[in-house]
């Protein structure tokens, strides 16, 4: 049965004008952000935000006078050592519970899924007051442990699902070969389950990239991360918009760009799991 095309003005008002409408809906606040700075301080409440007379002085004084360059530092060795953290822990883990039957298994993931359930305002006074024992806060350590907590649970869940589309028959032969389970892990299961480790790492990244509340509650003075750092440039009683502005862009991009380099093998690794699951 052959396909019936669809015409030309019935896709513009179906698929087009839909997906312009979505891509002002999400790129506008961005393009909105942008254009306010780089935008003269003095014209922006007269005339709006606009390319005349367009300047990049914001962004020079985020690194000359506020200090940006150490937050953008701050937040980089978090998300790094979140990453290093919980890819380290989640794929053992997850290995455990793929590979081995044990009592107990289904009830404890199902309490790492009841974990994300629950706000992160309920984990913030235990941590402090733990870290405030340890020596450990306003640390990297402090805020990277924590950023872990939120990060590990999901991240065991995304990669129980790559190795169980992982046969046994795979580490078996390995081991039959003279490797140990952990050569086996090493050299068979995790090459073939790269793009699983992609999807998670990328995802733990953004989600210790742009976590707010551990880092103001357990840092912000010795470690600022860009999270803390864009909200102190709002002031009591002025907001300097074009600082506030170029912040948010400048906090944007790292991630942003991060993404745009690994698009393929995250969506790869997201829809390979989502079947596998």
């Amino acid at each position: 049965m052959a396909l019936r095309r669809v015409s030309t003005p019935r896709r513009i008002l179906t698929v087009d004008l839909p997906m312009l409408a979505i891509l002002a809906f999400t790129l506008g606040p961005y393009l909105w952000m942008f254009l306010t700075s780089v935008s003269e301080e003095s014209t922006l409440f007269t005339r709006g935000p606009s390319l005349e007379g367009a300047s990049f002085d914001n962004y020079l004084r985020l690194f000359r006078t506020v200090g940006f360059g150490s937050n953008l530092m701050d937040s980089l060795i978090v998300s790094l050592g979140t990453v290093a953290v919980g890819l380290s822990l989640s794929v053992t883990a997850a290995y455990a519970f793929s590979r081995f039957n044990f009592r107990g298994k289904r009830i404890l993931m199902l309490q790492f899924l009841l974990i994300n359930m629950f706000p992160l305002v309920l984990l913030i006074l235990p941590l402090f007051v733990l870290f405030r024992v340890l020596g450990l806060l306003d640390t990297h350590a402090a805020l990277i442990i924590a950023n872990s907590t939120v990060a590990i649970p999901f991240s065991i869940w995304m990669m129980v699902s790559y190795m169980n589309g992982i046969p046994r028959s795979l580490d078996e032969a390995a081991m039959t070969d003279g490797c140990t389970r952990m050569q086996a892990l090493r050299r068979v299961v995790l090459p073939l389950c790269l793009p699983g480790i992609i999807a998670t790492g990328i995802y733990i990244f953004i989600t210790s990239w742009n976590e707010y509340l551990y880092a103001l509650t357990l840092g912000g003075r010795n470690v600022r991360t860009i999270t803390v750092a864009v909200q102190t440039l709002i002031g009591e009683y002025e907001v300097q918009w074009g600082l506030l502005t170029a912040g948010g862009i400048t906090g944007a991009l790292p991630a942003t760009i991060l993404f745009l380099l690994v698009q393929k093998r995250l969506i790869s690794g997201l829809t390979q799991g989502a079947v596998k699951g």
